[in-house]
């Protein structure tokens, strides 16, 4: 189909002039690129287009480079992702042209899984349509328009489909797509698709300095907001944040579940937005020769072997490997076989922070040493007062990024996070020396180079002890010893220690997204007892990015922009499946399921 023909029912650019945000729905991954050369040609275009494009697993075969000799698709090739199913969200132009690719094994069910208003679709109509029309009704904002190809035999049906579901059709003409526009005469979705956040001012308060609260005032600057970080400390990255180093990878399993999809995306999108910040000369001192995972037994590291070629993970997301294929890589004895990632490694979370907030330095005003002791709404503006009652700032948004704080701040039900202790330990240089990739398993073994090796980490729950113990250091050792024996066969010195507090839930994931009014819930327990996600009351304006766990350095990107693309009504970067697993309100929505909360 040619360019005017691909465009011209979307009466583009016309549509999109002076526009916030335009998002494009595309299932035949085909208008990525003339839409990119299109914007780029229009000054009056919107501020940030979002492209959405469907399309199966082998479509991430070979980037477009081959095919295309444009700059752009030489640019579209550099930021290729890698060969894995889930959203994979690419970034372009200063982060104003985002491509959005939804990998799934059927294009129709992939975009039934995301989250989105879309202005403008461009469909292959195939099999039944209806469904599809279905999705399109829930995502369409105002008038938008679909432009669908379709044989002739499906014509009348996606037709017949089209009018159903909300959408008026034009004339039918023959050789041509199908063109409509959203018009409902009457209600044909629950929920409204995702709108920006009702803000008077792009104005946003993020409380909390760490890996979580540093992304998130990254995201939204990039957006363009002016964003106030709070935190108790004198610098950023002093609680969790502060660790000499700290690992980051994916995760594999038997199945593909949603912990693991979930981090696979994070995993991938932290990577790209970390590229971002060393192409701009920041320094994250990351590791670059991968990470190895040791399996708990034989047992396991033959199970994963298996998944890892059933689910046909490539080379370079992850390997399986035998016990002597580890020890060539780690560089020292190990225990077991296990499997290795390529793109894992070491990094300073200290640094990531920094980075981050240095590269949106112009927008982002930091309050330090200032403890945050209580936050209200007004029903316009979110305030945050310190101890004596003083106002230390006001915003239309607000973020709690402050790990175990946030519940307190938030009156969350049912106490949601606990605090977990977790001392590590850097041993002096001695056994581990020839040790070259970070190890990962029963425990983590982090080379340092000059400065020793990084081992760790305790789990103690609910322990607010802040001191150093000898015992948390032989625990580390010995968890690690089961992985690399020679740590067990000489003498080991203890060079120093850090106690840092985990948080953490229940179920182990992280508390992501816009927090719920639990007021409101309460008061409407009954007609709730049944109730979705999207039928919660929402705290207008309010955030929440914390409960990270271990994984702060994989989640907290993710986490950022999935915030920033929930306040100003952009596509979600992941499947809402995956939103919903990951939800501040999922502990009250069970409460509210179970019938454990009554009508106030």
């Amino acid at each position: 189909m040619t360019e005017s023909l691909l465009f011209a029912p979307h009466d583009l650019p016309s549509r999109w002039r002076h526009r916030h945000v335009f998002t494009f729905v595309d299932t035949t991954f085909s208008a990525f690129l003339p839409l990119w050369r299109r914007w780029r040609d229009d000054e009056a275009r919107c501020e940030r287009l979002h492209v959405v494009a469907i399309a199966q697993l082998n479509a991430l075969n070979d980037p477009p480079s081959t095919d295309d000799p444009s700059p752009l698709a030489a640019e579209l090739a550099r930021a290729w992702p890698m060969r894995v199913p889930g959203v994979h969200r690419l970034e372009f132009d200063e982060g104003r042209v985002v491509l959005t690719l939804a990998i799934g094994d059927d294009a129709q069910t992939m975009l039934s899984k995301l989250w989105l208003r879309a202005d403008a679709f461009h469909l292959e109509a195939s099999d039944d349509p209806r469904k599809l029309c279905k999705t399109l009704a829930r995502f369409a904002g105002d008038a938008a328009t679909v432009c669908a190809n379709a044989s002739t035999a499906l014509r009348p049906v996606l037709r017949r489909a089209l009018e159903s579901s909300g959408f008026e059709c034009s004339p039918d003409l023959a050789d041509a797509p199908l063109v409509a526009r959203f018009a409902p005469r009457w209600r044909v979705r629950r929920h409204e698709p995702p709108l920006p956040c009702d803000a008077s001012a792009r104005e946003a308060i993020v409380i909390g300095a760490g890996l979580a609260g540093c992304a998130v005032s990254s995201r939204l600057a990039g957006r363009g907001w002016r964003v106030t970080l709070i935190d108790r400390h004198a610098v950023s990255a002093r609680d969790a944040s502060g660790n000499p180093a700290g690992v980051f990878h994916p995760i594999v399993w038997r199945d593909d579940s949603v912990a693991a999809r979930l981090t696979r995306a994070a995993f991938l999108y932290a990577l790209r937005r970390w590229r971002a910040l060393e192409d701009a000369s920041h320094d994250l001192y990351r590791s670059g020769a991968g990470l190895l995972q040791i399996a708990d037994t034989p047992e396991d590291a033959d199970a994963l072997a298996a998944a890892i070629a059933r689910f046909a993970y490539p080379s370079d997301y992850v390997q399986p490997m035998t016990r002597d294929d580890a020890a060539r890589i780690a560089g020292v004895d190990v225990a077991r076989g296990g499997w290795f990632f390529p793109r894992g490694g070491a990094i300073s979370p200290a640094s990531v922070c920094a980075a981050q907030l240095a590269d949106a330095s112009a927008r982002i005003v930091p309050r330090m040493n200032t403890d945050v002791a209580r936050i209200e709404h007004d029903g316009r503006i979110w305030r945050t007062f310190d101890a004596g009652g003083g106002e230390i700032a006001s915003a239309p948004v607000i973020v709690l990024a402050n790990a175990h704080d946030a519940m307190r701040l938030a009156h969350l039900h049912g106490e949601p996070t606990r605090s977990v202790r977790g001392q590590l330990t850097v041993l002096d240089r001695g056994a581990l020396d020839a040790l070259r990739v970070p190890v990962i398993g029963e425990g983590y073994a982090v080379p340092l180079g000059a400065n020793g090796t990084l081992i760790g980490a305790t789990y103690d729950i609910d322990d607010p002890d802040r001191d150093i113990r000898k015992a948390g250091h032989r625990e580390n050792i010995g968890r690690v010893a089961g992985m690399l024996p020679d740590l067990a066969l000489a003498p080991t010195h203890v060079r120093a220690g850090r106690v840092a507090f985990r948080c953490v839930t229940s179920d182990r994931m992280p508390m992501i997204g816009q927090l719920a009014d639990e007021s409101a819930a309460r008061r409407a327990a009954r007609e709730l007892s049944g109730a979705w996600p999207l039928d919660l009351p929402r705290k207008p304006g309010l955030y929440g990015a914390f409960a990270f766990g271990s994984r702060g350095l994989v989640w907290a990107t993710l986490a950022a922009e999935l915030i920033a693309s929930q306040i100003e009504g952009e596509p979600w970067p992941i499947e809402r499946e995956l939103a919903e697993a990951i939800d501040p309100a999922r502990f009250l929505l069970r409460a509210l399921r179970h019938g454990e909360i009554e009508s106030a």
